[in-house]
């Protein structure tokens, strides 16, 4: 399958507007699609996204999931490895990264003052 993602040069990204919850994350964990689309049940496709978290917000299970992921910490903090009340974890502070293969387990994630992710997901072969 080829990238499902359109030729887009460089523009403006709207910082206020087009954000919205992901499918099981607290309302203070918002995504904003860049580009692409990720169809998880037929495992095709690639996309390009913004996650934020709001100052305090956190998830209590890890994640795993069947495709690649990308991520690079662009401002604040994260903290990887919390327990289901947002307590211990390694904290990270920005431009680091991690990549994610299929299957691998992560998280749960939380921030103190609130962070912006630039996340890459895709399936392979890409």
């Amino acid at each position: 399958m080829a990238v499902n993602k359109i030729h887009d040069e460089f523009r403006a990204v709207d910082m206020s507007t087009g954000w919205e919850v992901p499918a099981g994350y607290p309302k203070g964990i918002q995504q904003k699609i860049l580009s692409g689309g990720l169809d998880e049940e037929n495992r095709r496709g690639s996309r390009s996204r913004l996650l934020r978290f709001e100052p305090g917000e956190f998830t209590t299970k890890p994640f795993v999931h069947e495709y690649w992921e990308e991520v690079f910490l662009v401002s604040g903090d994260l903290t990887v490895g919390n327990d289901e009340n947002g307590q211990g974890g390694e904290s990270f502070k920005p431009f680091t990264y991690a990549c994610r293969p299929p299957g691998a387990f992560h998280g749960p994630f939380k921030s103190e003052t609130g962070c912006v992710l630039f996340e890459l997901h895709y399936f392979d072969p890409v």
